[in-house]
C-alpha cells in the first residue's frame, strides 16, 4: 500500500501533516508492507497554483492508494474517490506516527478539523 500525507516541510516522515491540504509544498509517499513502513519517498509538488483535480491526479500519477491529510475541501475529497483513492482526514502530527496508527488502525483524528479551519481562515 502507498499513502500520501502532504507535508508542512520536505522531512519525509519527520515532518507535520499540513493542514492545508491544497498549500503542502510537498508530499511523502510511504510506502507500506505487512503492516510495516518499508520507506518514503519525498516528492516536492510540481505546480505553482493548481486547478481542480490537479493534486489528486499528482497523488495517483505516484501511486498513492490513500491520502492521510488534515484538512480539505469536498470537492477534493470527491475527485479522490472518482480516482478510487481512499481519504481520510482530521490526521495530524508527525507524518511517521500517523502512518503507523493508521496501519494499526489506531489512529486517531481530529473530528472538529472544518471548525478549526473556518476559525484560522477568519482570523479567529
Amino acid at each position: 500500500m502507498r499513502i500520501a500525507v502532504p507535508l508542512k516541510d520536505g522531512r519525509g516522515l519527520e515532518s507535520e501533516v499540513c493542514e492545508h491540504f491544497g498549500r503542502a509544498k510537498y508530499f511523502a509517499f510511504v510506502e507500506v508492507d505487512d503492516g510495516t513502513i518499508k520507506g518514503a519517498e519525498v516528492v516536492e509538488v510540481p505546480f505553482e497554483e493548481h486547478g481542480p483535480g490537479d493534486i489528486p491526479n499528482f497523488v495517483k500519477e505516484h501511486g498513492g492508494e490513500v491520502v492521510l491529510a488534515y484538512g480539505m475541501g469536498r470537492k477534493a475529497m470527491a475527485y479522490f474517490e472518482s480516482l478510487g483513492i481512499t481519504v481520510v482526514t482530521g490526521a495530524y502530527g508527525r507524518v511517521k506516527d500517523v502512518v503507523e496508527a493508521f496501519i494499526h488502525q489506531v489512529l486517531e483524528v481530529d473530528p472538529h478539523w472544518k471548525e478549526r479551519i473556518e476559525a484560522t481562515k477568519h482570523g479567529h
